[in-house]
């Protein structure tokens, strides 16, 4: 008995000391490639992040682990970490950073003049071609940051852009009608208004609470009030039915409330 708890010992130990020596391995003296891809696999897990540090330690010039170790902190909320690893990156090689930099200064602390700058500065870096910021045409997240700011014109020049870029019609990005509508509300161009709404409107299968909620001001502002108020009443249908515009993980710009929909529709109640 104590000759085979010997023999197990002996095992556990060894096992423990190849674990020991993988795990070293893996840390310090893997290839880089192969260590970025375990740690980008298991990201925001401690050994990942630690995996990033040491990376960064031997590697001080490799953006790639600064960008990917700031994605954790980011997805968190820690933006002020999150920031200070991406800028790192963003200056080691800003034409491979700039674009999720500026997208989520725009999503995420809505920076919007920074989002700006960034796409700018990246849009400068790569002339002839179309960047696509975590996967949204460039111009379209620029439109957004505009808008942000109330640049009305300048948005509209932007979403014109996006449109013009794209490969065909298929690839363009239908929320940029939704918000060419909302802008031209403001601006008081009611039929331009309606008209691209109603785009928006056949692109989402006339299932959009928005769109229709956006008519709604529009034929109100145009004295259609029979046209506004069917407008009103199918935009709270559908928001009934859970076809609002949400994100879990950010916030919406012009995000729609079922209060609302129902202020308006007391107009029509008096």
């Amino acid at each position: 008995m104590k000759r085979l708890l010997f023999i197990i010992k002996i095992i556990f130990s060894v096992l423990f000391l190849l674990g020991t020596f993988f795990i070293c391995y893996l840390l310090f003296f893997a290839p880089k490639k192969k260590r970025f891809s375990f740690a980008e696999q298991t990201q925001g897990q401690y050994l990942s992040q630690k995996t990033f540090d040491i990376l960064i330690f031997q590697n001080p010039n490799y953006s790639d682990a600064y960008f990917e170790k700031s994605v954790a902190f980011n997805k968190r909320g820690d933006y002020a970490k999150g920031f200070e690893l991406l800028n790192e990156a963003v200056e080691l090689k800003p034409k491979l950073h700039l674009g999720y930099r500026g997208w989520l200064k725009y999503h995420k602390v809505k920076d919007y003049q920074g989002s700006i700058d960034d796409l700018k500065r990246l849009d400068s870096l790569t002339p002839n071609f179309v960047d696509a910021p975590w996967g949204d045409n460039i111009h379209y997240v620029l439109g957004l940051s505009y808008k942000g700011l109330k640049q009305y014109k300048i948005a509209l020049d932007e979403f014109d852009r996006s449109i013009e870029t794209e490969k065909d019609s298929s690839w363009v990005n239908p929320y940029v009608f939704l918000y060419k509508g909302i802008i031209y509300n403001k601006l008081e161009k009611y039929e331009v208004a309606i008209k691209n709404l109603n785009v928006y409107l056949k692109q989402n299968y006339n299932n959009s609470p928005e769109a229709y909620f956006h008519k709604g001001i529009a034929f109100k502002k145009l004295n259609d009030l029979d046209s506004s108020k069917v407008c009103f009443k199918k935009s709270i249908e559908l928001f009934n039915k859970g076809y609002k515009i949400k994100d879990i993980y950010n916030e919406v710009q012009d995000e729609l409330y079922l209060s609302d929909i129902i202020e308006e529709l007391k107009y029509f109640n008096e």
